[in-house]
C-alpha cells in the first residue's frame, strides 16, 4: 500500500508527533477537528524489545484516531525492525514512522533522533530493515541537519527513499536551532525536487496563510502542524477551510472550554486522575491562551490537583464574560 492511499481524500494537514503531547486523547481530538493523519509520541524501540508494559500501552491505538502512525526511535537496525514488527502485530498502525529528527540531548546521546543524520549508512540500514519487516508504509522524519554546516537533509532524504521509505517528513530547522529561527522552506523545496515519494513539510505553521505559503514555496504534498495545535486542535479545520477558500467560524469560549473538558476528562480516564491532571496542565494553559486575564487563569491551572478543581476552573473562566482578545 502506498502512503497516499491511507490519507483521506482532500486532507493535506497533519498532526506532528510531540513527546508528552500527542497521546491517544489528543490524536482523537485532532482527527475530529480535521487532521488528515496523526502520529504517536516517540516510542523507544529498545523499550519495546524489552516488552516494557508502559511503552506497549503508549503504542495502543483506537479507531477514532486513524490514519495514525507509530513513531519509533533508536539506533539499532535489527531492534528497530523487530519492534516495528511487534507493534504492527499488537496495535495495527497504518504507518511506521522512523524518528531521525528529535533534537533532545537525551535522545541524541544514544545516537538516535537527529544524531542519526550524521551517519547516512546507518540511516539506510534502519529504514531498509524496518521496511522489510512490515507490510505497511514506512516514513522518516528528519531535520535540515545537525547544524548549518551539516545541512544534509537532501542527501538523507534520497538515502531513505532508496532504502524503501514511502514518504519523507522534513522539519526545516537544524538540531542546533532546536525550535528557534525560521524554517528553511528552500530546503523543503530541494527535497521535493530530489525524491519521488510524498514530502511533508513541517515547521512554524500557525495558521492558514502559513500553510498556504509553505505549499506554494516548496510544492510539498502535505504539511504537518506541531506546537500551534497545543490547546488549539481547531487549527486543522481552520487551515482546511483557508486552503479550500471556505468560511471558518472560530470557536466560542464555551465551545473551547467544552473541548478542553473532554480532553482532560479522557486523559484522566485513560491515565488515572493523578497522572492525567498533571499531564493535562500543559494543555489547559494552552487552551486558555488568548483569554482576558489568561495569566490569572494559568496560575489557577498550575495549582489544580484533581478533576473537581479543574471543573471549578472552567466555571471561573465561563463566569468571566469578556470575549477572547485574539484568536489563537
Amino acid at each position: 500500500m502506498q502512503f497516499r492511499e491511507i490519507i483521506p481524500k482532500g486532507k493535506k494537514v497533519f498532526l506532528a508527533p510531540m513527546a508528552g503531547v500527542t497521546d491517544r486523547v489528543f490524536r482523537e481530538i485532532a482527527v475530529r477537528f480535521g487532521a488528515g493523519y496523526v502520529e504517536s509520541e516517540m516510542i523507544s524501540s529498545k523499550a519495546i524489545s524489552y516488552r516494557d508494559k508502559k511503552t506497549i500501552q503508549l503504542s495502543s491505538l483506537s479507531e477514532e484516531e486513524r490514519p495514525c502512525a507509530i513513531q519509533l526511535f533508536g539506533d539499532n537496525p535489527q531492534t528497530m525492525a523487530e519492534s516495528a514488527k511487534f507493534i504492527l502485530s499488537t496495535s495495527s498502525p497504518d504507518v511506521i514512522d522512523i524518528n531521525m529528527g528529535c533534537p533532545a540531548p537525551k535522545i541524541n546521546k544514544s545516537n538516535a533522533g537527529v544524531a542519526l543524520m550524521k551517519d547516512p549508512k546507518l540511516c539506510f540500514e534502519i529504514v531498509n530493515k524496518v521496511k522489510k519487516a512490515v507490510n505497511i508504509p514506512v516514513t522518516v522524519k528528519i531535520r535540515k541537519g545537525w547544524d548549518s554546516a551539516n545541512a544534509n537533509a537532501v542527501e538523507i532524504a534520497k538515502i531513505c527513499e532508496s532504502a524503501g521509505a514511502d514518504a519523507i517528513i522534513i522539519h526545516a530547522k537544524t538540531k542546533e536551532q532546536m525550535y528557534k529561527g525560521k524554517p528553511d522552506l528552500e530546503m523543503i523545496a530541494k527535497i521535493k525536487s530530489a525524491v519521488n515519494v510524498p514530502v511533508i513539510g513541517n515547521g512554524d505553521i500557525k495558521n492558514g496563510p502559513d500553510a498556504a505559503d509553505m505549499f506554494e514555496k516548496t510544492k510539498c504534498d502535505y504539511v504537518m502542524i506541531g506546537r500551534a495545535s497545543i490547546g488549539n486542535p481547531f487549527i486543522f479545520d481552520e487551515i482546511n477551510c483557508y486552503l479550500s477558500n471556505t468560511p471558518y467560524r472560530y470557536p466560542s469560549i464555551e465551545e473551547k472550554m467544552e473541548v478542553m473538558r473532554e480532553h482532560v476528562f479522557n486523559m484522566c480516564k485513560y491515565k488515572g486522575e493523578y497522572l492525567g491532571i498533571r499531564e493535562a496542565k500543559r494543555h489547559i494553559c494552552a487552551y486558555i491562551r488568548g483569554l482576558n486575564n489568561a495569566a490569572f487563569f494559568r496560575n489557577l491551572a498550575c495549582r489544580i490537583e484533581n478533576y473537581n478543581q479543574f471543573e471549578i476552573l472552567i466555571k471561573e473562566i465561563l463566569s468571566h464574560t469578556n470575549p477572547l482578545e485574539t484568536h489563537i
